[in-house]
């Protein structure tokens, strides 16, 4: 047993902060989340449910399923394991477009429908989705990932394959929140006022934004 002299515990207090870091109730409030949430149900879904998160079921009930119509097209941007293109199976035409093969054919496990299109891009285009034929496009869980010039790229080809007056709507990450900022480093650099200035440079219209349902990123809906 170390005496009362001892620095031990001085010097491991002090040792760059790890033990006040994983303290901190960003970070223990981070991990409840995290565990409140896993499930092994469909790839992604550790992130959580929309049947019961509320946040979640919120993002669902608002910015998806009110524009679900069996006589649209729809396109998803990066839908991952199926975790919010389960919503989307009511349109017309649903292209479910992914860079990854990997994830393309795991969403196809559970996916292959008549009319749904696996569409693997190079990055940030829409091989094989027609021009001018969308009505609304979707990105949960993608954008966040990505840097300015992807994004952008992306916003470009986006014009060209939407009708007059189609929506999109895209989750994006927001630093301005501190979980984004300090504790998801996957998470790209990106704020409402920047993401902003990409969909306006782009030629869209914002229709409308949340800022707040969301702890580490923001939605944005925008039209031409």
């Amino acid at each position: 047993m170390p005496d009362l002299s001892t620095q031990l515990h001085t010097k491991m207090l002090d040792s760059s902060g790890r033990w006040r870091s994983r303290r901190s109730l960003p970070r223990r409030i981070y991990r409840a989340v995290r565990r409140e949430l896993a499930s092994s149900d469909v790839y992604g879904m550790d992130w959580g449910d929309p049947e019961t998160v509320a946040p979640l079921k919120f993002v669902r009930d608002r910015w998806v399923l009110p524009y679900v119509r069996d006589d649209h097209v729809a396109v998803e941007i990066g839908p991952g394991g199926g975790r919010w293109t389960r919503y989307l199976l009511g349109f017309k035409q649903l292209y479910a477009v992914d860079f990854y093969p990997e994830l393309l054919a795991e969403l196809k496990k559970g996916f292959a429908k008549p009319n749904v299109t696996l569409v693997q891009n190079t990055g940030a285009d829409f091989p094989g989705v027609p021009a001018g034929q969308v009505d609304y496009v979707f990105s949960f869980g993608c954008f966040v990932h990505l840097d300015s010039p992807i994004i952008e790229a992306y916003l470009a080809n986006i014009t060209g394959i939407l009708k007059p007056g189609a929506n999109v709507v895209i989750q994006y990450s927001d630093t301005n929140k501190i979980m984004a900022r300090e504790l998801l480093p996957g998470f790209a650099e990106n704020t409402p006022e920047k993401m902003r200035a990409m969909v306006a440079a782009a030629g869209f219209t914002i229709l409308e934004e949340d800022l707040t349902t969301l702890w580490h990123s923001s939605l944005i809906r925008f039209t031409l």
